[in-house]
């Protein structure tokens, strides 16, 4: 097995790190589902009762989720040299997977409340809702800000994952308000509402699932983040230019391979010294590379 490195020491701290975050999200899934479903039986309101079973689902999906960032915590091995990272791609695949099943779940049986006569929500309801909406839009910027930091498709798709719960009950809150004030004849005001939010939820199901695979089939990184592995390969002494540079994101890691040139008159111990310095100058930056493959080239005269 290959020993861990520092690289390989920060993506598994990357990881945990997600995971731990990942963790919390499934207990306020849990607590906010329960009193969402409780509020929709006992408020008359099918977008809350629906709002409530998405938050329900979520669970299950962040437990892939949370059991990704744990597989990608491994550190390489001897079946995988290039560690354990695509598992937090599948893991967003698989949530946006989820995100827009369950926007077509919930718009079919908006549709059906629609067209079936019922009464309208309790007013009560919206309370409910309000604590809804603002838990779930600053857990998902919480989360946001952790993938501002890691750039992990996962975490990504789970920011989404909350801000959609949080979208669904901002609709119902619209619908359930639009259902009181207008009293008879405005009962399914909360279904309309639930059905609109389903729509965009769907689409940025759809976005996630774009993401993930990308991801998974090796879609380039970045422009600025190959420039900027160019620029500190250039700084090491005894490169004279940087002629191919291929980048892969690895889950919370990126995997490199780069193509310097040097003196061509220098001794092959020389230019494995310098080879070493562009692997080490490059696993020193701020960037979470967890390998680097380096070819010497002589340089034209």
């Amino acid at each position: 097995m290959p020993p861990q490195n520092d690289n390989h020491r920060t993506v598994t701290q990357r990881a945990e790190t997600s995971a731990r975050l990942v963790a919390s999200g499934i207990l306020l899934n849990l607590v906010l589902g329960a009193a969402k479903l409780a509020g929709g039986i006992w408020g008359h309101s099918y977008a809350l009762v629906a709002d409530a079973a998405e938050s329900l689902l979520d669970t299950l999906s962040s437990l892939l989720v949370w059991a990704g960032f744990r597989v990608a915590a491994k550190p390489p091995d001897a079946d995988h040299p290039y560690g354990h990272g695509k598992a937090s791609a599948l893991a967003g695949l698989f949530v946006a997977g989820v995100v827009f099943l369950a926007a077509l779940g919930i718009g079919w049986e908006s549709v059906l409340e629609i067209i079936t006569p019922h009464r309208g929500p309790h007013w009560l309801t919206l309370p409910l809702l309000a604590v809804v909406v603002a838990v779930k839009e600053l857990f998902a910027r919480r989360v946001q800000r952790l993938d501002a930091q890691y750039g992990a498709t996962a975490l990504k798709a789970e920011a989404w994952h909350h801000r959609s719960d949080a979208l669904t009950s901002a609709a119902a809150f619209i619908g359930i308000s639009i259902g009181v004030i207008g009293g008879q004849g405005y009962e399914a005001a909360d279904d309309w509402a639930a059905l609109l939010a389903c729509a965009f939820i769907a689409y940025n199901g759809v976005g996630i699932a774009r993401s993930a695979l990308g991801e998974i089939m090796d879609t380039v990184v970045p422009v600025e983040t190959e420039a900027e592995i160019r620029r500190l390969a250039g700084t090491v002494p005894g490169v004279r230019y940087v002629e191919k540079c291929r980048v892969l994101r690895s889950g919370l890691s990126l995997l490199v391979d780069i193509h310097v040139h040097v003196d061509g008159s220098l001794s092959v111990r020389e230019g494995h010294a310098i080879a070493h310095a562009v692997k080490d100058t490059l696993g020193a930056a701020p960037l979470a590379i967890s390998d680097v493959a380096v070819h010497i080239e002589p340089a034209r005269t």
